[in-house]
């Protein structure tokens, strides 16, 4: 159990030896490059509260697991301060700091047991035998592992492996638990199971869980709050749903959901106190709520990214105040079809269900095919042409 308080942290890995410095401020893959070097994570601020599971989400190179690793110790803070339990351990050894780390490659002893693997960190602490014996077995009754206690790891399948890694690290009753990408090893069908074995370990061990995946699905099923990064700043900070529904920017938009979300070229106008978005011949007045937060922003009319989700594009059978669009692919997915159409120049997924509410089959389309969609105002993302969410 833990509180962990980030403060403005910042890493840098110094340019290597001999190499030509970038210029200052200078991009490098997404990155930001100083004469000191490459930032790697800049401006981190985080409170993460007791037993709290947080997610850091964010595509490769993004800055996540360099956050973990300064967390473990087992990269130097360049600047900045981190706190757990309001003690300060900037220069804290990694082993006092009662953390305990998963990581994507397992990192299991071959030559010995799962109970030796499991029992290794508790050895090294000096506990004895029998106080050994009782938490490796009560880890592993946990885990639903106690069967494979005498074998070696070679003759474990994947996930039972990622389970005794697992199982290592929560023997010595961690205040924190971090996990670096620990399914992504796996195959779909282990990983979905792996995330509902996750989800119950958190209920039965009092340890704060830092998460960091490059998966969204994991970060929406597993996370209390999500932390997105990119290009080693933070964009967002918030629930699974808030993160959803009220996405601060462009990019946040375009990371969570999939498939992704749909964005138009398209015209925000203000008219007597209401708000309208216009694409093509398409005008609709956005939802009380969010006229409401772009008049209390101020926001006047403008041109904007209008963003919407897939799930919210709706078949249309009228001709005016609709998009027009041709089926470039479709992709029968059972109870839905996905279609991937062109409006304008545009790429555009559209999910519709194959029967109305009643059981009817409604009526397909084919590649070739024209079609009109429209959406309604309350399902509307409007940002500037900067990216920035102009609700918010």
């Amino acid at each position: 159990m833990a509180t962990l308080r980030f403060r403005n942290i910042k890493k840098i890995y110094p340019h290597s030896e001999g190499k030509k410095k970038s210029g200052k401020g200078e991009k490098q893959s997404g990155l930001q490059v100083t004469d000191q070097g490459v930032v790697a994570v800049q401006s981190f601020d985080l409170d993460i509260a007791d037993k709290e599971f947080i997610v850091l989400v964010g595509p490769s190179g993004c800055g996540k697991s360099t956050t973990l690793r300064m967390v473990a110790g087992l990269e130097e803070i360049t600047e900045g301060e981190l706190y757990i339990d309001d003690k300060l351990v900037n220069e804290v050894a990694p082993k006092d700091r009662d953390i305990a780390m998963v990581f994507q490659s397992y990192a299991l002893y071959p030559h010995m047991t799962v109970y030796e693997n499991m029992a290794f960190p508790l050895k090294l602490q000096k506990l004895d035998k029998g106080e050994i014996d009782r938490k490796v077995r009560e880890a592993a009754a946990i885990l639903d592992i106690t069967e494979y206690l005498d074998r070696k790891p070679k003759a474990l399948s994947g996930g039972q492996r990622q389970r005794v890694a697992i199982g290592r690290a929560i023997v010595r009753s961690p205040k924190a638990l971090l996990m670096d990408e620990p399914l992504s090893n796996l195959d779909a069908k282990l990983r979905n199971q792996m995330r509902s074995e996750i989800i119950k370990l958190r209920q039965k061990i009092d340890s704060t869980f830092i998460y960091v995946t490059h998966d969204q699905t994991e970060a929406m099923t597993l996370g209390d709050r999500i932390v997105i990064m990119k290009d080693g700043f933070i964009q967002q900070i918030g629930t699974p749903q808030e993160v959803f529904d009220h996405p601060a920017n462009l990019f946040v938009a375009g990371f969570i959901g999939m498939p992704q979300m749909n964005f138009f070229p398209a015209r925000l106008t203000e008219e007597g106190g209401k708000y309208f978005v216009s694409v093509e011949d398409c005008k609709v007045e956005l939802s009380p709520e969010k006229e409401k937060n772009l008049a209390a922003h101020k926001v006047t009319s403008q041109d904007i990214t209008l963003g919407v989700r897939p799930s919210h594009m709706v078949l249309s059978d009228q001709g005016g105040n609709s998009l027009s669009a041709t089926v470039d692919v479709y992709e029968m997915m059972g109870s839905e079809i996905h279609f991937h159409v062109t409006v304008r120049d545009a790429d555009v997924v559209v999910i519709a269900p194959t029967m109305d509410p009643v059981g009817n089959h409604i009526k397909t389309f084919g590649i070739g095919d024209k079609l009109r969609l429209t959406f309604n105002g309350n399902v509307c993302h409007v940002f500037d042409r900067e990216g920035k969410n102009l609700e918010f």
